[in-house]
């Protein structure tokens, strides 16, 4: 059954906790997919990805942009797959895919600071469990480290 988890961004933005995800994700031997409702964040999130690893970059592509498909990262605000991901990272309120089966996991990454996130992120979680899935919720701790709370 595919993991769905929900990350309560309130210590750390998007842009830090994002690239480590996404790098954890890479050390599995997974592709992700990266899906925000717009494409200004495709093109931010793009940006944000050349220079936030340590190595320089992580290794990723956009629609439309030669072998995207082979790309071990994709990011977009269309709802079509063509790197096949093992993994969904879910930011800026998009929504959850009609399969959930077709992932290893998926990731809701939410910003605890912004209500309407906070309600987005409420209303998937009631869906997921209306839909009979089962999700967990995980929020950093003082010491910077993600505990699972429910």
């Amino acid at each position: 059954m595919t993991d769905i988890l929900f990350y309560h961004l309130e210590r750390q933005p998007l842009e830090r906790v994002l690239p480590s995800l996404l790098e954890k994700s890479l050390e599995r031997g997974w592709r992700a997919l990266v899906r925000t409702p717009s494409h200004e964040r495709v093109q931010a999130i793009d940006e944000m990805l050349w220079t936030s690893a340590e190595d320089g970059f992580l290794p990723h592509a956009m629609p439309g942009e030669p072998e995207a498909e082979h790309e071990p990262i994709l990011i977009t605000s269309l709802t079509d797959e063509p790197n096949q991901p093992h993994i969904l990272f879910l930011v800026d309120g998009s929504v959850l895919p009609d399969n959930v089966t077709t992932y290893e996991r998926i990731v809701l990454l939410f910003d605890g600071n912004d209500e309407l996130a906070l309600s987005q992120a409420r209303m998937a979680w009631k869906e997921i469990r209306a839909r009979g899935l089962n999700g967990t919720y995980w929020q950093q701790n003082d010491g910077g480290r993600w505990e699972k709370m429910a």
